[in-house]
């Protein structure tokens, strides 16, 4: 484990801005120190991890990009759930739910379809362009900054794994109205939020933004 220097120190003045991280959770500014492979640098204040170099981690992400990217296409089309009530059987996919709004819902179903389904698998997309030239010791792609800047951008938005968790919770809430059965698409954004998780965990955005400056 490797501590930062703060460049709040007197013995930091006139220090490299290019060797400067700041801590995305609280903002505090430190000199970036070498970390070797399986290391981590945490934050003095806050310990949040601001460097966690990993052998083969770009290989290892863009698998798991894969992986999720093929989750949410085969999520978005067989059947989520299906729902027994009354002697009535209803089952639906997410596109069937999305494009199930008219009129002035229609609305919801662009929303639903940008943060479950395309805002996911454009982040998907972009961090792949980006690791694929950088794995295989090649320079990086012409946009490969800005892809890698938007990527970033839009994790806010990408909510494939809280639509998953959103569901959990209110199929607890429904389960003594109604018999409620898991279609595949569920058993797959189970999976998927897993393996988000995983892939965050991996990922070590200092260690990219350097590929892309080299």
């Amino acid at each position: 484990m490797t501590r930062p220097q703060s460049d709040s120190d007197p013995q930091n003045a006139g220090i490299d801005l290019d060797r400067l991280i700041a801590c995305p959770g609280c903002d505090a500014v430190y000199t970036a120190p070498r970390v070797e492979q399986h290391e981590r640098a945490y934050c003095a204040r806050c310990h949040h991890v601001l460097i966690a170099p990993r052998r083969k981690a770009g290989k290892q992400l863009i698998a798991l990009a894969l992986t999720v990217l093929i989750l949410i296409v085969a999520a978005s089309v067989f059947p989520f759930l299906a729902i027994d009530a009354g002697g009535l059987h209803h089952g639906a996919s997410i596109l069937q739910t999305a494009f199930a709004f008219t009129g002035a819902l229609s609305v919801l179903s662009v929303a639903v379809l940008m943060f479950i389904v395309i805002i996911p698998m454009l982040r998907l997309v972009l961090l792949i362009y980006v690791l694929a030239p950088i794995i295989r010791d090649r320079p990086p792609a012409r946009w490969a900054r800005p892809a890698f800047r938007l990527s970033e951008a839009l994790l806010p938005w990408s909510m494939a794994e809280i639509f998953a968790l959103g569901c959990a919770v209110a199929l607890v809430k429904i389960g003594d109205m109604a018999h409620v059965v898991f279609g595949p698409a569920a058993w797959m954004f189970a999976v998927l939020v897993v393996i988000v998780v995983v892939t965050d965990n991996l990922m070590c955005r200092y260690s990219i933004w350097k590929s892309l400056e080299n």
